[in-house]
């Protein structure tokens, strides 16, 4: 096995070598189906993502113009590279979705009637509102405030216990309770786990009988600022149809800045900041406010088609086992002039998604098991093009040997180390492990756990169904600069280009860690695609493969 990893390595570094310098990010083809290497390069990269962010695209959004136009190109790409169509002689898999857009936003009000103040919180500037349940009109009227802490229901920890929340609005706090309290044994401290991120917190109180949510914003505890959440609140905001999703959802949910929190907490006579290191702690119970909010809001409802892309390249002995290699192509879209390019987030991963299915079709030997390439959609609503994907699977999911997710990869440069997103919760830490040797690299966690990354991403739907996942790029020990260089220039693009229209191609990347772990991530489904084993979560892990596809 170790000469099977080292034939594997060899066959995309000498693919490598047959193309013109690989440390450049600038191509000059502009022949989308020409000039591309057999190996995992730089220059493919940079042409890749230059197409997929550029203005022609209008910022991927699914639905528009940039959807047609992003899986024409994906589909162009697999067809050129040697796939073959992945979802029973289609390319595509179609995805259906409803929309529901806020009418007049700017009109908007949150109105709180509290017993020592009255104030009146605004759309954008203290915080941001929309239906979940596809309602042209939704509203609340004088509903009382309940503060829940973290919002988590677990067998170690209720904050909803005996409450009786019909017609009430909570107020839930970001991240999980071992995020403040800083205790590794809590939730796991200050990692953001399943039970932080805001989709679990909205659907939980939804499930408790809740007429509304708003989940108070923190920039540290949520991994991005106020800005982020501004853009993802505004223009449509997808879902998958009640018949695709029966989970419980609310009618007003929404986010609060910490500002307005505390605004609406004095108002209501109470401290926020008291109230929330009482819920850091453990024995925390709910707290009804003195306090009521009232707001109405009007939404155009639409239901629409997206699209999955699917490539495949059948195993030679073992084609009903696959591995799978996923990205999601959507993106935001655009704002009037404004285009959400998504450079990084996520024309990287594309990118990296169509060199690496390029690499196996010309890897010796074939592989034994399949290879899916999956483009998802509508990642950037809810991580709803997998979740559809994963009730739907082309190929079954006992039979489902790994997702290797590429997302947001790193344009700072070569790096000592390689992350994972999620890590310590399958054995396919210990092959990315092998391939990091090989490159003379160190494994390490994830750099930023407290963003929480590892729920954020479409990898998240197939560890939930029992599927061991890999998500993993580069560190921040940056070969130029170290550890220094490399949070400075990772915080840079959190504060100034995650999620805006500033995430645009540049073509004085350093593309060279990118290679790299695009390579590492080829390596280990090298090497997953010619065994017969399957890889295990390890004990501990938040996950499980459930009993009826356990191998």
């Amino acid at each position: 096995m170790f000469r099977l990893l080292l034939t594997a390595a060899g066959c995309v570094v000498l693919a490598a070598c047959q193309h013109h310098p690989a440390a450049s990010a600038d191509n000059n083809s502009s022949d989308p189906l020409q000039g591309f290497s057999p190996g995992i390069v730089a220059p493919d990269l940079a042409k890749h993502i230059k197409v997929l962010a550029s203005d022609d695209f209008e910022g991927r959004a699914p639905g528009s113009k940039g959807e047609q136009r992003s899986t024409d190109y994906i589909v162009q790409q697999f067809q050129r590279i040697g796939l073959e169509p992945g979802n029973n002689g289609s390319w595509l898999q179609t995805v259906p979705y409803v929309a529901t857009t806020l009418q007049k936003p700017g009109e908007v009000k949150l109105s709180i009637d509290g017993a020592k103040a009255s104030p009146a919180l605004t759309f954008g500037q203290d915080m941001v509102v929309g239906s979940l349940t596809h309602q042209a009109h939704a509203e609340i009227t004088s509903s009382p405030l309940v503060f829940v802490g973290y919002g988590v229901d677990t067998p170690e920890r209720s904050d909803y216990a005996g409450l009786d929340l019909r017609g009430k609005t909570v107020v839930i706090l970001v991240n999980s309770p071992g995020w403040s309290h800083q205790d590794p044994m809590l939730f796991k401290g200050r990692e953001l786990t399943y039970y932080g991120h805001w989709a679990y917190k909205l659907d939980e109180a939804a499930r408790h009988g809740a007429a509304a949510a708003f989940i108070v914003h923190d920039a540290d505890a949520a991994g991005y600022p106020w800005s982020v959440v501004q853009t993802g609140w505004q223009g449509a905001q997808f879902s998958l149809p009640a018949s695709e999703d029966p989970t419980p959802h609310l009618p007003v949910a929404g986010w609060l800045t910490t500002a307005a929190a505390q605004t609406l907490f004095a108002a209501a006579g109470a401290d926020f900041n008291e109230l929330k290191k009482a819920a850091d702690l453990p024995g925390f119970k709910a707290v009804e406010l003195d306090a009521k909010a009232s707001l109405a809001i009007d939404s155009s409802i639409t239901q629409g088609e997206s699209h999955n892309v699917i490539g495949k390249l059948t195993g030679s002995k073992q084609p009903d086992e696959a591995i799978v290699y996923s990205a999601h192509w959507d993106h935001l879209g655009r704002d009037g002039e404004r285009i959400y390019h998504g450079a990084v987030e996520n024309a990287s991963g594309v990118a990296g998604l169509l060199e690496i299915a390029e690499a196996f079709t010309h890897h010796k030997p074939k592989t034994h098991r399949s290879m899916l390439f999956l483009a998802f959609t509508l990642e950037e609503s809810g991580l709803l093009g997998s979740q559809y994907y994963i009730a739907h699977p082309v190929m079954p999911l006992d039979k489902t040997v790994a997702d290797i997710d590429v997302d947001a990869l790193t344009v700072i440069g070569p790096s000592h180390d390689i992350a994972v997103i999620g890590y310590g919760q399958s054995q396919l830490d210990d092959y990315l492990d092998e391939a990091a040797e090989t490159q003379r690299r160190e494994m390490a966690p994830d750099t930023k756990p407290a963003k929480g990354s590892f729920a954020h991403s479409e990898q998240f739907n197939f560890a939930k169904a029992g599927v061991p996942v890999l998500y993993a790029r580069s560190g921040l020990d940056l070969l130029n600069g170290g550890v220094a260089a490399g949070r400075k220039a990772y915080d840079d693009y959190i504060a100034n280009r995650y999620h805006q229209p500033t995430d645009v191609f540049d073509p004085h990347w350093d593309l060279r860690g990118m290679v790299q772990d695009l390579r590492a991530l080829f390596i280990v489904g090298g090497k997953l695609s010619m065994e017969t084993t399957y890889p295990q979560w390890k004990p501990g892990s938040d996950f499980k493969r459930p009993a009826s596809i356990k191998r």
